[in-house]
């Protein structure tokens, strides 16, 4: 039964986000899968805003998988510096884009399986490029998917890939994508990390933190 209440908030939470945030594309600037897969290593810890300036002119100099594989590991720290990480970062690009040449002809290969095979590939990037550039659907558990489905009541868990298998039972799978870029931008703009806006908040009936909120303030006024 409760599955079943989860199906229908995951409907209706759906619904109302959608309205709210018509573009809810992912953030991170990109024209093709393997400036993707890049863009989404290098934001490990570092803002999407702060990516995007730093690939505008990577993307200029690096056009190929080989370019990155041969890239000089030196000058390759420098170039993506900003974005923080920069030495662990340069070896997952560079090691993960030898692996592209290697093993699939430079292409980024477009199934889940093959996708964590690669150095510093996991589940969640992997869906991302899935879900963003094959239009394969896949729950991408980012720190905001994280906090704003655990708080909304849609699961216990706290291990992301866990999270992830929650949430494919209860969300329709065409909307898997669709549905995870939904939490991001509501993550970003409402149910933020310190302080959420609940009262500004558009699904805080479906929601589990939201209703407990909204029970303590009307304790408050009424004392």
């Amino acid at each position: 039964m409760k599955k079943e209440a989860n199906i229908k908030r995951v409907r209706e939470i759906i619904k109302i986000l959608s309205k709210e945030i018509p573009d809810s594309r992912i953030a991170l600037k990109f024209s093709n899968p393997l400036e993707l897969l890049i863009a989404t290593i290098l934001s490990a810890q570092c803002t999407d805003v702060k990516v995007n300036q730093v690939t505008e002119s990577l993307f200029r100099k690096y056009r190929s998988a080989r370019d990155y594989a041969e890239a000089n590991p030196t000058e390759f720290e420098e170039d993506i510096r900003p974005t923080g990480f920069y030495r662990n970062k340069t070896k997952s690009i560079l090691k993960c884009c030898q692996e592209l040449v290697a093993r699939f002809e430079g292409k980024v290969p477009k199934t889940l399986e093959e996708l964590v095979t690669l150095p510093g590939v996991g589940r969640k990037t992997a869906n991302v490029i899935l879900g963003n550039t094959f239009d394969v659907p896949g729950i991408v558990v980012d720190t905001h998917v994280h906090r704003v489905s655990r708080r909304i009541g849609l699961t216990k868990k706290d291990d992301p890939v866990k999270i992830e298998f929650d949430l494919m039972e209860i969300v329709p799978k065409e909307e898997w994508t669709h549905f995870s870029n939904l939490l991001v931008w509501h993550g970003r703009r409402t149910c933020v990390a310190r302080k959420p806006l609940c009262k500004e908040c558009p699904i805080r009936k479906g929601c589990n933190y939201g209703m407990k909120t909204s029970t303590k303030s009307q304790a408050s006024s009424t004392k």
